[in-house]
């Protein structure tokens, strides 16, 4: 058995890691008996509490404020790849449970038990991303494991995103195996194809697969606006559910040509239109022209990503609902989304019905959405709870 460093935590200190958190904070630390320093990123460790009981093992970073992931409660347990494939297997079960196709978010990193670790399938084709230097260490056993559980033809590790830089990990694209430019997948009976490699993030954004279900039932012979559209997640399905005319608005060319390529796809072309802009600017120029809408949905990036970004957030998204209800005709639909995890549904519940009282609307809450069952909420970890999607009726009083 392999013996691991100790780390060593401060007095009831272990008290959350108890109730099933996993992250482990500098200020948690015994430094005195176990220096941070010591440790270099991606190292395991065994995490100790005060009273000497073994809490588990866990993949270390002595410069970041989570300082320690945990990755299994026994330490006896070799994260090797027999130990990946039981947890990547136990993610795939739930999947499966859920889904009757293999087009879904595999694996959420701590949701999932494998911390800094995600994993998008699209059929015979999986996105990779990882996050945190210990699991770059582990890299070739995830991908025996991933190779083990599900044989895929092609895997893209799509590491080249911000969370890398906490753990001194270079921004890689690699490919392994045969990987087409698109990758297809189906989502709420509508087809789309879209590129892994140069797409956003893993290429598509599973979390929202329940919610755009729902507006299906609401959109047949109504206009829809869809504003960061990205390539036609809400609009192309609004489209395929028999929405009259949809317009789709994103800033990146590349996005407007996946909404009209996706909308061939499912031979709504006819329906469904792109335009390039910025947000805000095409909703002015679309409240200037006196446009309506019978939906309008808001779907934006992350705008409150760090605490110190909560107020100028909230303003943003204060803006962009006020302009979205502009547009709305009468008995209209708003689609509010987001996936910033400080904001909470509370709050937005709040920015959406003070926008809707400046212009003296009425705001009604019908449906109260979030992310589907292949992003599970760890239930001791809040931060795994983080996408919000609000349908409210605004109606003149």
């Amino acid at each position: 058995m392999t013996s691991y460093p100790a780390l060593i935590l401060n007095p009831q200190a272990d008290r959350r890691v108890k109730k099933g958190h996993l992250w482990i904070y500098s200020n948690e630390v015994n430094t005195g008996k176990t220096p941070l320093k010591s440790f270099a990123p991606g190292d395991l460790a065994e995490v100790f509490a005060a009273g000497g009981q073994s809490l588990g093992l866990a993949f270390i970073n002595p410069n970041a404020l989570i300082c320690g992931r945990l990755l299994t409660r026994d330490s006896r347990q070799a994260p090797n790849t027999k130990f990946l494939q039981h947890r990547i297997t136990q993610a795939l079960r739930l999947r499966e449970m859920c889904f009757a196709e293999p087009y879904y978010r595999l694996v959420y990193g701590d949701a999932d038990l494998l911390p800094g670790v995600v994993i998008d399938r699209y059929g015979d084709y999986l996105v990779v991303q990882i996050s945190v230097a210990g699991f770059e260490q582990l890299r070739e056993e995830l991908i025996a494991a991933l190779d083990k559980v599900l044989q895929p033809k092609g895997i893209v590790l799509k590491n080249n995103h911000s969370a890398r830089d906490l753990e001194g990990l270079e921004d890689t694209v690699e490919v392994i195996g045969s990987v087409p430019d698109l990758l297809a997948l189906r989502e709420n009976n509508a087809r789309f194809e879209v590129s892994a490699t140069t797409g956003q993030k893993t290429g598509w954004f599973y979390d929202h697969r329940v919610n755009r279900a729902y507006l299906q039932g609401l959109v047949r012979g109504k206009r829809v606006l869809d504003v960061f559209s990205y390539v036609g997640g809400w609009g192309v399905q609004a489209g395929v559910a028999g929405a009259e005319r949809v317009t789709c608005v994103d800033a990146s060319e590349s996005a407007v040509e996946g909404v009209r390529h996706n909308a061939r796809l499912n031979g709504i072309e006819d329906r469904v239109e792109g335009v390039r802009g910025k947000a805000v600017d095409v909703l002015k120029s679309l409240v200037a022209d006196k446009e309506k809408f019978d939906v309008v949905v808001l779907d934006p990036p992350a705008f409150i990503k760090k605490r110190k970004d909560q107020q100028a957030g909230e303003a943003a998204y204060r803006h962009i609902n006020e302009l979205a209800i502009r547009l709305l005709g009468k008995d209209g639909l708003l689609v509010s989304a987001s996936c910033s995890m400080p904001l909470t549904r509370d709050t937005l519940q709040e920015i959406v019905r003070g926008a809707a009282r400046h212009l003296d609307r009425h705001a009604q809450l019908i449906y109260n959405g979030g992310q589907g069952p292949d992003h599970p909420i760890h239930p001791a970890i809040p931060e795994t709870d983080y996408l919000k999607g609000q349908f409210y009726r605004v109606a003149m009083e």
